[in-house]
């Protein structure tokens, strides 16, 4: 089920809902940069009834209205996820998930609302994810080509933004697909996301998420990310049950920038997959739904 939640500042938010209203447990599921829900689908079905699902989609992702001029940055996107649990899930335990930038959001969830992580969050799994130094990531590239590539993404052309409430475009046309070549950006999004012999259905499905992205939103949030330095709150997740996940061959969130969170989280169970990239929630998606299932109890 899907429902619609506009948020303080009037964006309107599509939130994917699963499992009983009257669940003893939340999971609240967060997506990646130019991502959406439907990252989340097959671990959906590996988990069954255990818990209540709440899976949004960030402001300009998937079916959201795009971010206002700006309010494309991580501590919005922490302030909706609060709102969301406020108006959806205002009792009971919360487990957190997050996914590259849902990892994100989460160290900013803690920074920003502190009282809600240390009363209610007695789980978290940050996926494929880090607490800084991304402005140095070169994606597997020499240094100066990446650089290149960084300031062309951030650069991006807005599209004009709509209002909030408005529906959005059937078709996007390329969304915020890295070049227009359906083909050519297929072929770049398996290479930088993935690791080795990805599902062609999962590389299809990523870079569809990819192209409902909103273009202009998604250059604001590739800025944001360069800004991104949350080790310390990471604190806020020691009491906590903690899993983090990692592949070997992610050129986004390499595997250093998961051992620094696991270093933060010292009672974490920390796992690297050798022959995975970025997409984990596709690569690992049995592995990673048995440890939500377990974090979930």
């Amino acid at each position: 089920m899907a429902v619609r939640l506009h948020t303080s500042d009037g964006v309107a938010i599509s939130v994917a809902e699963a499992g009983a209203e009257d669940a003893a447990t939340t999971v609240v599921l967060l997506h990646g940069w130019t991502g959406d829900h439907t990252l989340w689908d097959g671990v959906l079905a590996r988990i069954g009834g255990r818990a209540r699902v709440l899976a949004p989609d960030f402001r300009g992702h998937g079916s959201s209205g795009p971010a206002p001029r700006g309010s494309a940055t991580i501590d919005r996107l922490a302030d909706d996820v609060a709102e969301l649990v406020a108006a959806r899930a205002p009792r009971g335990p919360l487990v957190l998930v997050g996914h590259s930038l849902g990892g994100m959001v989460m160290m900013a969830l803690a920074e920003r609302h502190p009282e809600l992580v240390g009363r209610r969050v007695r789980g978290a799994m940050f996926v494929a994810t880090s607490s800084g130094g991304l402005r140095e990531v070169t994606f597997g590239l020499p240094a100066p080509l990446a650089a290149l590539l960084a300031r062309r993404r951030g650069k991006a052309a807005p599209r004009p933004v709509r209002p909030a409430s408005a529906p959005r475009p059937a078709k996007p046309a390329i969304g915020a697909l890295p070049v227009r070549n359906q083909l050519l950006a297929t072929r770049l999004i398996r290479w930088v996301a993935f690791g080795r012999r990805p599902a062609a259905a999962d590389v299809r499905a990523t870079v569809a998420q990819v192209a409902r992205a909103h273009r202009g939103s998604s250059a604001g949030f590739r800025r944001a990310l360069g800004s991104h330095e949350r080790k310390a709150a990471l604190a806020a997740y020691r009491s906590v049950p903690t899993v983090v996940l990692a592949g070997e061959r992610d050129r986004l969130t390499p595997l250093e920038h998961a051992r620094v969170i696991a270093a933060e989280l010292p009672s974490a169970a920390f796992v690297s997959y050798p022959r995975s990239g970025h997409m984990l929630p596709y690569e690992q998606v049995d592995d990673l739904a048995a440890r939500l299932r377990t974090l979930i109890g």
